[in-house]
């Protein structure tokens, strides 16, 4: 496993971060719990440290997974990154989107990130996660309704008291970003980035690299697309939001397919899989300090983990730029 040290602190992250979402259940069409237990657990026996999550991930489940593995897990071994600012059990902030639970009872998801919220959810992550500090602490989405320096101002606290190591925050732009470096070192952004979304390379990404600003890149599979096992007439579960998803039309998936398919001699060539090749890629991108990967099973985690053992050559890196950009104008037509 590769380790780097995220933006300007001294917390070192491995290049392949645990994404704990689809564990969860909340939109993946249900869980299983024992199985998200031993994802964790080979995650770390493969030199995964750092497991992103979040309160609203199966409302409370996805932390009390990875809260159930630290019983295993030295603490101090790895790195625990939540989040606060999406609740589902409050009506204040802004009103976000209305989705169904496991159960099929209605969620209406606010985004509310005020001061009292920010300390009410951080003490309850920390019950979840039956831990007593959390390394990076992240706000979910901009809540418009309350002052960035409120919040960044109760996260400052919890610093202080020594619940939070260090703060960061999730799809901000750099206007957002630049607000809440005022108040608050900010080590990090955790952005939606893919081979099929790069909308962050244009300005994201020149800014935290001139502020050191380190960029955690979730959906780096495209929810899975990229891995190439959906076929465009896939049938999803109930309650998997990727049913509705924009990606996964079925035109969509198939031209994907065709490019994963210029893939296969490169990953052939370096003995791994597609996804391998997709993750490796993704790391290697400027600016971009780790990548999300979701996995709900053991097997699923060591390919995960084992994408860093691949090195592309520059030939094979502007291959797979000339395809994507292909592939890119495709899907935009």
């Amino acid at each position: 496993m590769e380790y780097r040290t995220l933006g300007s602190s001294d917390l070192k992250v491995s290049a392949i971060t645990f994404g704990a979402w689809a564990i969860g259940g909340w939109m993946w069409g249900g869980t299983d719990v024992k199985a998200a237990r031993e994802a964790i657990l080979a995650a770390y026996d493969n030199g995964v440290t750092t497991i992103d999550t979040a309160p609203a991930y199966g409302q409370g489940l996805s932390e009390q997974i990875v809260g159930n593995v630290l019983d295993v897990v030295p603490r101090d071994r790895v790195q625990i990154l939540t989040k606060y600012g999406l609740r589902w059990d409050t009506k204040e902030g802004v009103y976000y989107f209305s989705t169904k639970d496991a159960n099929g009872k209605e969620l209406r998801l606010h985004k509310f990130a005020g001061r009292k919220g920010v300390l009410y959810e951080c003490e309850q992550s920390l019950l979840r996660l039956k831990t007593d500090y959390i390394d990076l602490y992240q706000i979910h989405w901009h809540d418009p309704s309350t002052p960035i320096e409120e919040t960044m101002e109760a996260v400052a606290r919890l610093i202080e008291q020594g619940k939070v190591r260090y703060a960061g925050v999730c799809n901000y732009n750099v206007e957002l970003l630049k607000q809440a470096k005022t108040v608050i070192p900010i080590i990090s952004n955790q952005v939606e980035y893919n081979m099929l979304e790069r909308g962050i390379e244009k300005e994201l990404v020149p800014y935290c690299l001139k502020e050191n600003v380190g960029i955690l890149a979730y959906s780096s599979m495209a929810r899975g697309l990229l891995t190439g096992k959906f076929s465009p007439d896939h049938k999803f579960a109930e309650g998997d939001h990727r049913a509705e998803h924009k990606l996964f039309k079925p035109h969509i998936i198939r031209r994907v397919n065709e490019f994963l398919n210029t893939l296969k001699p490169i990953a052939e060539s370096h003995n791994a899989t597609i996804g391998q090749i997709v993750l490796r890629w993704t790391i290697d991108q400027p600016g971009i300090t780790s990548a999300l990967a979701g996995a709900r099973t053991k097997e699923q985690v060591i390919q995960n983990a084992h994408a860093v053992d691949v090195r592309l050559s520059k030939d094979e890196e502007n291959l797979i730029q000339k395809n994507l950009e292909a592939l890119t104008n495709d899907i935009k037509g």
